[in-house]
């Protein structure tokens, strides 16, 4: 099994907030390496939430992938 690495700035969205949640979307990629990895990944992998842009940049926490890719909502949106 694969283990991926999804980084976030923790005052954007922080492993706190996905635990809160249970469940998140993760948008606003644009990068296209990036966006190529997150359409490789399956439901089931392993995630490792890297915390980013912060005075202590670590692995914050362990997640798991809930369903495979799909279209970005905000893709198109001229701001994003």
């Amino acid at each position: 099994m694969p283990y991926w690495l999804m980084k976030s700035e923790p005052d954007e969205f922080s492993i706190l907030d996905l635990e809160k949640q249970h469940q998140a979307r993760w948008d606003g990629v644009r990068n296209y390496q990036a966006r190529n990895f997150l359409r490789t990944m399956a439901e089931g992998d392993l995630f490792f939430f890297y915390h980013s842009s912060c005075a202590v940049p670590a692995i914050a926490g362990i997640g798991r992938i809930a369903r495979p890719a799909y279209a970005d909502p905000t893709a198109l949106q001229p701001d994003s």
